[in-house]
């Protein structure tokens, strides 16, 4: 985990400015000991001291939606895995007191009344497990306070227990909700829209927190979905054979545990899972960030487009990193450039010494070893996926008709592996290796002795992380020769194609290729959407 992303605690309280500068603007989660200890509620409502009835006095009347499972304890999001009931509070306190007659053999001396002790007729039998209730409800997310919609409250007559943390005083509250359960409960790992104060009145939680760059490892259902903020992994019995990345997930995570009194901020976006112990009572505060505030309606489709293209450059350079190993010989290239000035050639590459990048008819004697050597790597493998009518002309002299072959057939072979990775493309794997002023004599050096061989190499055999490789290794060059050299060098391996525009376009559309595929794995991996990329074409 990231030093800018551990989770701090803090003894005391910040004031509204420091929470907003110090740590609400870092959206990283922090916990505050002994946050409401000054609230009526953490005395009133403590089971252990008659506050059952005093809930059920004060709203038991009133009716909550609970969420009934049948996966109990565990309590998913999604809506196919549980059901909405309406109850009388008074039910469900009733049903606290009979999970505390069931751990506690003197637990009736905590309890001040027996009402209700009928009321699971109440509810609706058809919609529930007999025997199996008390342990299938929970209370999530019951409003107690709603901006946005004030018929949806139910329990505002707690409102005066609770108190807002006074560094939250100037927050737009969006909402403000119970949470209650009466036996062991764990929610299902998920996140949410709003940023998030959690405050636990009684009992304790235990919260398993993920930053929003995990959410590969969670596998996020699609975002179309109705649960689209939870993870698909199942809490239960992980699949790792069907999420493999899920494996690694832990090494992202940061545990924190809450006892009564505690808050724990939880930052718009960031996973979380939630363990409580038997009968815990907490209260969250919600509002939206800043962010999400000040972001303008019709600039929605930029940033999407911004943040997509963002998070495809991220997955294109876990690929291909930024550095290839080629760049760490650049101190030993010709033609670098420094505060505009040209330094001489260095003694590693004789062929550049003699004759720089005039070199449209490089000649094989004059390559260096390592050159040479990757020049018969290349033109290896491209004999290798094609009909040459005579193999034995390969390297050792140039043959007087390297002639076009029928590539279709065997390229079709290379073409359906996996060539978006590195380590399955032995063409991309060779170009990765060569510094900027090798590259320019490899390519120079087989456009002059092996024009079609070059022209099948580009045309035919390119990959899509070919391609990437190579128009990285052309920005190198770019960065790294001058303006004459540069011009010099593209007309050279240009000029040996037939069809200059077919060898750029090939070029491109395997870039293209490359790109489209690392968006796709980005709209997997962050927003549970699974498209399909296009086989690459063959021409």
């Amino acid at each position: 985990m990231e030093e800018s992303l551990q989770i701090q605690r803090f003894e005391q309280l910040p004031s509204s400015t420091e929470f907003a500068s110090q740590i609400e603007s870092k959206n990283v989660p922090a916990v505050f000991n002994g946050c409401i200890k000054d609230w009526k509620a953490f005395v009133k409502w403590n089971p252990a001291n008659g506050g059952l009835d005093y809930l059920q006095e004060r709203v038991g009347s009133s009716t909550v939606e609970a969420m009934l499972s049948k996966t109990a304890p565990v309590f998913y999001g999604d809506i196919r895995s549980h059901e909405r009931v309406q109850l009388p509070f008074s039910t469900f306190i009733d049903f606290c007191k009979q999970s505390m007659r069931n751990t506690d053999s003197s637990g009736g001396s905590l309890l001040q009344s027996e009402r209700h002790q009928d009321a699971v007729t109440d509810v609706d039998q058809e919609s529930m497990l007999s025997g199996d209730v008390p342990q299938q409800i929970y209370l999530a997310q019951v409003p107690i306070m709603n901006s946005e919609d004030r018929e949806r409250v139910q329990l505002e007559g707690l409102r005066e227990d609770i108190q807002t943390p006074t560094f939250l005083e100037t927050k737009e509250l969006a909402s403000v909700n119970l949470w209650m359960n009466n036996a062991q409960s764990r929610s299902s790992t998920h996140y949410d829209p709003h940023h998030n104060v959690l405050c636990v009145v009684a009992g304790s939680k235990q919260v398993v927190l993920w930053p929003p760059s995990a959410s590969p490892f969670l596998y996020p259902m699609p975002v179309y979905g109705e649960a689209s903020n939870h993870s698909s992994i199942a809490l239960e019995n992980p699949d790792f054979s069907l999420y493999p990345r899920a494996k690694c997930s832990m090494d992202y995570s940061q545990k924190v545990i809450l006892h009564a009194g505690d808050a724990l901020f939880i930052p718009e976006g960031w996973f979380h899972q939630v363990d409580s112990d038997d009968l815990t009572i907490a209260v969250n505060f919600w509002w939206r960030s800043n962010i999400m505030s000040n972001m303008l309606e019709h600039m929605d489709a930029y940033y999407l487009r911004r943040i997509l293209r963002r998070l495809m450059d991220k997955e294109m350079n876990q690929v291909l990193p930024k550095a290839s190993p080629g760049t760490e010989k650049l101190k030993c290239t010709c033609e670098l450039l420094s505060n505009g000035a040209d330094h001489g050639c260095c003694d590693l590459n004789p062929a550049c010494k003699k004759q720089g990048l005039q070199g449209k008819d490089l000649k094989l004697h004059e390559l260096e070893p390592f050159s040479l050597q990757a020049l018969q790597e290349l033109v290896s493998v491209v004999h290798d996926c094609v009909n040459i009518t005579d193999q034995s002309q390969c390297i050792q002299s140039t043959p007087p008709n390297d002639s076009k072959v029928s590539v279709k057939h065997e390229c079709d072979k290379t073409l359906t592996r996996k060539l978006f990775f590195l380590e399955d493309d032995p063409v991309a794997k060779i170009l990765w290796t060569l510094d900027p002023s090798t590259l320019q004599n490899v390519l120079l050096a087989m456009a002059h002795n092996f024009p079609r061989t070059l022209e099948a190499l580009i045309l035919h055999l390119l990959s899509p992380v070919g391609a990437e490789v190579l128009t990285r290794k052309f920005d190198e060059v770019d960065q790294h020769t001058t303006e004459d050299d540069r011009n010099k060098f593209y007309q050279g391996f240009y000029g040996a194609f037939d069809d200059q525009f077919a060898a750029m376009e090939a070029i491109l559309n395997g870039k293209e290729l490359f790109a489209l595929q690392a968006f796709k794995d980005s709209l997997d991996k962050f927003l549970g959407v699974n498209i399909d990329v296009p086989k690459p074409s063959i021409r």
